[in-house]
């Protein structure tokens, strides 16, 4: 599988921001996915897992990404929107949308309600989202996250997609959290691309052929999983990646979305950024504070949001 990567580096699956109403705050967005950019993500892929995607409706999701688009400052070939939803019917609109707007690639679920689906019908369920779509511009990256979604992608799926859909199906993001299921990806498809869900796994996929990652910590680390991920074959890789693996455990020994939006709001000074969609509740202030003095204690972190200005 030789041909031209779509995507590759340290990509955001970006936070949501919500307003006072309740209703996803569009300026905050536009302004943390121009910060993330200027901290040296490579791309953006808003409305996964850490974006609480499916806790948005599909026309927030479409205004949003309009409203990114609009700006006119973000390239919208860098963005990779989530857009698998458990409705055929929908999946095939947020993606339709994306391919007009001008995205590189989405970002596609399996349908995930319904549990151990048949490989037949999840075959069925891309390819006619691909078909209806009809574009020949769309890129599609499947979101493999058992651990959430509980429906994945085997190996044997993976290869038939490929195989249908060789110029569409281009890659995969792994959350599995499996760095044996990873790795066998990347020796069994070599050519696509593949990106593990956590910068734990960025140097060790990188060795073996990996895109970058697509990671929720990017939200707050970017700058420093960007440096890994340009000096991978440097003499300090190892250590450097000791370094955003530290990081990264310590982030994840809370809940990792409040506790990122926490971080946010601390730095930023503007507690906003701090608010939920139901059914995730925010960090009490004992708890965010103590995200924030442990990973300042322990790793000496802060957040500048200088750049974003």
């Amino acid at each position: 599988m030789q041909k031209k990567s779509q995507f590759s580096g340290v990509i955001a699956p970006v936070l949501t921001p919500f307003g006072e109403d309740g209703g996803p705050d569009a300026e905050r967005f536009v302004e943390h996915c121009q910060w993330l950019m200027a901290e040296g993500c490579t791309g953006l892929a808003p409305f996964g897992t850490t974006s609480e995607g499916n806790s948005l409706g599909l026309d927030e999701r479409m205004e949003l990404l309009e409203e990114l688009v609009d700006t006119g400052e973000l390239d919208p070939a860098k963005l990779m929107p989530g857009t698998g939803t458990c409705s055929l019917a929908d999946a095939i609109v947020l993606t339709k949308h994306a391919v007009e707007l001008g995205c590189g690639g989405v970002l596609m679920l399996p349908p995930f309600y319904y549990k151990a689906p048949s490989e037949d019908g999840l075959f069925r369920f891309f390819a006619e989202t691909i078909e209806e779509v009809g574009d020949d511009r769309l890129k599609v990256y499947l979101y493999h996250i058992p651990p959430v979604a509980q429906v994945g992608f085997s190996l044997p799926l993976i290869g038939r997609l490929i195989k249908e859909f060789p110029n569409v199906v281009v890659g995969l993001k792994d959350s599995s959290g499996d760095w044996s299921n990873t790795a066998a990806i990347l020796a069994t498809y070599p050519g696509f691309e593949v990106f593990p869900g956590s910068e734990i796994f960025l140097l060790d996929g990188l060795r073996k052929g990996a895109a970058g990652c697509i990671s929720a910590t990017c939200n707050v680390s970017a700058a420093a999983i960007r440096h890994v991920y340009d000096n991978w074959q440097g003499p300090e890789a190892d250590k450097l990646q000791a370094d955003i693996t530290a990081l990264r455990k310590a982030i994840q020994a809370f809940p990792m979305i409040p506790a990122l939006k926490a971080l946010i709001a601390h730095y930023r000074q503007d507690p906003g950024w701090a608010k939920l969609r139901p059914p995730f509740v925010g960090l009490s202030m004992a708890e965010a504070d103590k995200v924030i003095r442990t990973l300042a204690d322990a790793h000496g972190f802060k957040l500048n949001f200088a750049k974003a200005a």
